[in-house]
């Protein structure tokens, strides 16, 4: 197993706890109008404060109208005073006046403020609209797919289970690359950065109520950690890993994972057959390639092929899924096909033909 140090793990996972950084949001965001009714709340009390400062203290101010200060004149001093009005040549002497500057020259001039931080309260209204979505969307997210990893093994994944039906509101991807994340987002998936072999992480991407995950990390040693982690956190879902040594296959497998790819060999393989047979690599490659030309599929028996054989269906049965053994097509144990057999074939479909029978809907992702 090549795998580094226990002491290299950890400082791999101590650079990744300073560094490690989550888009969705840790707590909701007070409402914008919550925020602003406090502060014109906070306003008026200073307001109230400050005119009854002056009017305790009237002997001390001097009105150059009538040479006293009554409560009136106080508020009015106050008013002028916190909206940054000043003194002037010009200033009103009578009460109606000065009643005018209280209840429509000073909200005018409110107003004239609201409207230059209009920009941040918009920012807040959009935070807090965000952060509404995110709750929800998070809320209601059910049976979906987790991808670790957003390089070229994760991004062909998605590709591939997206092109038998799988919505793109139904796949969260989990990447420390914060551009690989923006990458993911583009494209309509929803995303969270951080290290993976943490379980406050997967927990941001909702893994415990997560139906598949797929790890397509570009270390083995990272990968044996998330499928540790992962499995940790949902005991059902249905995990499958990509290594890139073959030796370290069982040790996925081991930790976790329902099944594990072998990706140098794979490649490997596929090219050592292109060698010798150009066509069957072109087939092979076709068969990996969904969506479009021959596809593989895993479906279930219908009624209609009970106690028939793999054979005398339709479809090209390559194996039988019986209980948890694979079977093939000629395996003598087959005998007659079974109503909870499930069904490994090749078939021949169109673009946007092919819908995974065990898709389910979820609500809409929120734009980002």
């Amino acid at each position: 197993m090549k795998l580094p140090g226990h002491d290299a793990i950890a400082r791999q996972a101590d650079e990744h706890l300073v560094t490690h950084k989550v888009k969705l949001p840790r707590k909701v965001v007070e409402h914008p109008f919550r925020q602003v009714a406090k502060r014109v709340l906070m306003a008026l009390l200073v307001l109230t404060a400050t005119a009854l400062i002056v009017y305790l203290d009237r002997d001390g101010y001097n009105d150059n109208s009538d040479r006293s200060v009554d409560f009136l004149d106080s508020w009015y001093y106050a008013t002028v005073t916190l909206s940054t009005t000043g003194y002037g040549d010009i200033t009103p002497v009578s009460d109606a006046a000065r009643l005018t500057n209280i209840f429509v020259i000073t909200p005018l001039r409110v107003l004239f403020l609201i409207i230059l931080v209009g920009t941040t309260l918009e920012v807040l209204t959009e935070r807090t609209r965000e952060a509404w979505r995110l709750d929800r969307w998070r809320s209601t997210l059910r049976d979906h797919t987790v991808v670790i990893g957003f390089g070229t093994k994760g991004r062909s994944a998605i590709q591939t289970v997206c092109a038998t039906g799988l919505k793109k509101e139904q796949v969260v991807v989990v990447d420390p690359s914060g551009k690989a994340i923006e990458a993911a987002t583009a494209e309509g998936y929803a995303g969270v950065i951080g290290d993976a072999t943490r379980s406050e992480v997967l927990k941001r991407a909702e893994v415990h109520r997560a139906r598949k995950i797929i790890i397509a990390t570009q270390r083995d040693d990272t990968a044996v950690l998330v499928t540790l982690t992962a499995r940790q956190l949902n005991k059902a879902a249905k995990i499958v890993a990509a290594v890139r040594e073959e030796e370290n296959a069982p040790l996925l497998k081991q930790s976790g994972a329902d099944a594990v790819i072998t990706s140098a060999s794979a490649a490997g393989r596929l090219l050592g057959l292109s060698v010798l047979s150009p066509a069957a690599g072109m087939v092979m490659e076709d068969l990996i390639h969904q969506g479009s030309g021959l596809d593989i599929v895993e479906r279930p028996v219908i009624k209609a092929e009970v106690g028939l054989t793999a054979r005398q269906t339709d479809d090209l049965v390559v194996s039988v899924l019986r209980g948890h053994r694979v079977l093939g097509y000629d395996d003598p144990a087959v005998g007659t096909l079974e109503l909870t057999d499930r069904l490994i074939t090749i078939v021949r479909v169109s673009p946007g033909a092919q819908v995974a029978p065990d898709a389910r809907p979820l609500p809409p992702m929120p734009s980002s």
